[in-house]
């Protein structure tokens, strides 16, 4: 008879709320949970316990066998045999990649990235309120910043919302939908190489395409549409997500939403608290295999087994943030989360989301100071079935 697990994601009762099964969960250095595809796999807990794993050389992401744990049924969307993750291939791209997020990129894009926030602010006060800041704010933001740094035209971000709330679709539903929505994408990234090996530009596909055609073997055409779309897709959703949420969080907390009012030198502290208690993705995406025999604090998780580190576990973890469960943007530590991840495939745009993230709550914040919920936190609703679990809408009046 088959044992049965909790199933992963962990559900909520209301959008607010913290999924109930983080309760009490580091109890256990690991527990066993149920992927949306049925598989089970091995969760860890632990924020010591984590972010060695993150980094752990006998641990592999690339799912090599057909007993391997599948993220989904319907969608491989992290889990193409033909895109390596991990060595020898991993390490080439991306210090190809990495070369476009350098702090000093990311200092060149600040005063674009403010001067963006104040047009996008003044549309928002404009049009007056109430205001949907994702469909203000939020999403504008960071397509129209991914834009300069991709090349990719900014007009096109309606058709990237649909194709990116269907590719990250991972709960049984229409895989030819799916199927669509990706081969849409697909063919949209291709005919974005092929415009940029015409007409080269300062930016990263135009990078990936010269480190492509000069030497074959750094970069497969294959690999090279691959990553411009991962880069394209991971900047874009998350950080939209994270925005949002923060927004919320901080509407939803007077007394810190005033410390911060009172001092905005804060609002770099106040992002780091922000990434580290929100909740906008699961930690799917981390998924490994192990490669032999693992022991984690006394659990022993054979070889072969499906491995996640649960970043959300992580940065709740009362012996490094204590009273996790409170917002609180004085804490001294929030610096140490992991919603970036941790080692070899830690968030190459982290340093970009967090610029993104400090310009759009300093802004907003500043030009809008009495900004406030238009809606009932209770009534507010969250993406499902999906890797993300950001609000569906931002409802603010001022």
């Amino acid at each position: 008879m088959e044992r049965s697990f909790l199933p992963y994601p962990f559900p909520r009762t209301t959008a607010m709320a913290t999924p109930e099964a983080l309760d009490g969960i580091h109890k256990n250095p690991a527990i066993q949970v149920t992927l949306p595809s049925g598989d089970a796999v091995w969760l860890v807990t632990g924020y010591d316990a984590v972010k060695r794993l993150l980094s752990d050389p006998r641990m592999r992401k690339d799912r090599k066998n057909p007993e391997d744990a599948r993220l989904s049924r319907d969608n491989n969307m992290l889990q193409d045999p033909r895109a390596s993750l991990d060595p020898p291939r991993h390490p080439v791209i991306r210090r190809i990649i990495v070369k476009a997020f350098t702090p000093a990129r990311v200092k060149q894009l600040r005063k674009p990235t403010e001067g963006l926030v104040e047009e996008l602010l003044d549309k928002t006060e404009s049009a007056g309120p109430p205001a949907d800041l994702h469909q203000t704010l939020t999403f504008p933001l960071t397509i129209r910043t991914l834009s300069t740094l991709l090349g990719v035209p900014p007009e096109d971000h309606i058709k990237f919302r649909t194709w990116v709330d269907k590719f990250f679709f991972i709960t049984p539903g229409n895989p030819e939908e799916i199927e669509i929505a990706r081969g849409e994408l697909w063919t949209y990234i291709e005919h974005l190489v092929g415009a940029r090996r015409k007409d080269p530009r300062d930016d990263l596909i135009s990078a990936l395409i010269q480190a492509r055609d000069e030497d074959d073997s750094r970069l497969t055409e294959y690999e090279l549409v691959w990553w411009s779309q991962g880069v394209l897709l991971g900047g874009y959703e998350t950080t939209a997500n994270h925005l949002g949420a923060g927004i919320i969080t901080l509407l939803s907390n007077p007394d810190q939403l005033s410390l911060l009012r009172a001092d905005p030198s804060m609002t770099p502290q106040a992002v780091e608290e922000l990434l580290r208690i929100q909740i906008v993705f699961s930690s799917l995406a981390s998924l490994r295999y192990a490669n032999e025999e693992i022991e984690i604090d006394g659990v022993v998780i054979p070889k072969g087994a499906g491995v996640i580190p649960a970043i959300e576990s992580a940065n709740r973890d009362g012996k490094l943030f204590p009273d996790p469960e409170k917002f609180d943007i004085g804490r001294g530590i929030s610096h140490r989360h992991l919603a970036f991840g941790s080692g070899p495939h830690h968030c190459i745009g982290a340093a970009l989301a967090r610029m993104e993230l400090q310009t759009a709550i300093e802004a907003l914040l500043r030009r809008f100071p009495a900004l406030q919920l238009a809606a009932n936190p209770a009534d507010l609703s969250r993406s499902e079935g999906g890797f993300m679990e950001g609000f569906r809408q931002i409802p603010v009046k001022w």
